[in-house]
């Protein structure tokens, strides 16, 4: 999958970048921070399915994540096939860090 980018002349032109490998310096949205956030202490950097009090993470907060390169998928749960276990990358650690 390539990212599509707006030229100036308002042309769209696909960029060599891969989606979620873009150069752009994105800031992830609350949601999204919030999400990163409770990975950066765990073990590995699992992500949770769940918030503080409870609440499943919304999945459109996952994929965007992981979208974005900042989380990617860890391993399939054979319980709840539908749920998607994620980790943080390298790139989602540095995006903590700015």
């Amino acid at each position: 999958m390539v990212e599509i980018n707006q030229s100036v002349d308002g042309t769209m032109a696909k960029a060599d970048t891969p989606v979620g490998r873009s150069k752009t310096l994105e800031k992830p949205t609350p949601p999204q921070l919030r999400y990163l956030q409770m990975g950066a202490s765990q073990p590995g950097g699992k992500l949770p399915l769940f918030d503080e009090n409870g609440q499943e993470i919304k999945p459109a907060t996952i994929r965007s994540c992981v979208e974005k390169g900042w989380a990617e998928p860890w391993f399939n749960n054979p319980i709840k096939p539908n749920w998607l276990v994620c980790k943080l990358t390298e790139a989602g650690r540095k995006t903590l860090n700015k």
